[in-house]
């Protein structure tokens, strides 16, 4: 049975001072959580906004600039893999959309938070289900959140190679799998995350002297791709 699309979503704010948070990052074994904050500007529309998990890479990269350019404010937030393995990816992820919000130059009179929760926090706001792809500013926070962590995973491939962290940007994949089954967990990878737990009992931490991955290996397309 093919899926019934959501109704449109009205909100019951009508102010110009709405921020939309999004996250990504939650299910990887590897970085952080990566949140985002941000206030559009109804006078400098950007067309074309979505979900960023349906937008090819280089659409993303378009509109990343065009928000930071267009909107009346934008802030990331973040935890790190040991705030997750301290706290739980939950309360982790709870943390990190507060201080994306708190970190936004133009206080919010409301915020919509994509999924079916908010925060414990002081402004008024509510969860919005499927937000991405129903309110524009939750879509602007879903591309700068994953823009911004799809990157910080390709900088992770350079300090770490042979992961193919680049491609697969940090989920269970069978490559990232087998990668930690040879090479062992780096210092950024979650401890907590069960796959890891078993790495680093059977194999231990990742060694810069252990051999890497052949050169020219093709990784296959992400197959956790959907996952925030």
């Amino acid at each position: 049975m093919p899926k019934v699309p959501l109704p449109a979503f009205e909100c019951r704010y009508t102010g110009s001072l709405l921020a939309g948070v999004d996250e990504v990052g939650r299910g990887p074994l590897i970085g952080a959580v990566v949140t985002a904050a941000v206030i559009l500007d109804p006078e400098r529309p950007i067309s074309g906004l979505a979900d960023s998990k349906k937008l090819t890479e280089k659409r993303r990269n378009i509109l990343y600039e065009q928000i930071l350019e267009r909107a009346t404010a934008w802030s990331l937030g973040r935890c790190e893999a040991h705030e997750i393995d301290r706290l739980n990816i939950y309360q982790a992820t709870m943390l990190a959309m507060e201080r994306a919000v708190s970190g936004l130059p133009v206080a919010p009179e409301y915020v919509l938070v994509d999924g079916n929760r908010c925060p414990k926090w002081h402004w008024p706001s509510e969860p919005v289900i499927k937000g991405d792809s129903r309110v524009a500013a939750i879509s602007a926070a879903s591309i700068l959140a994953k823009v911004t962590r799809d990157r910080e995973m390709g900088a992770l491939e350079a300090r770490f190679p042979g992961f193919g962290l680049a491609q697969h940007k940090g989920y269970p994949t069978p490559v990232h799998l087998e990668a930690l089954r040879r090479l062992g967990a780096t210092p950024e990878h979650r401890r907590s995350f069960r796959p890891v737990q078993d790495v680093i009992d059977e194999v231990g931490v990742y060694q810069q002297s252990v051999p890497k991955e052949p050169a020219g290996r093709p990784y296959p397309t992400d197959l956790f791709e959907d996952i925030d």
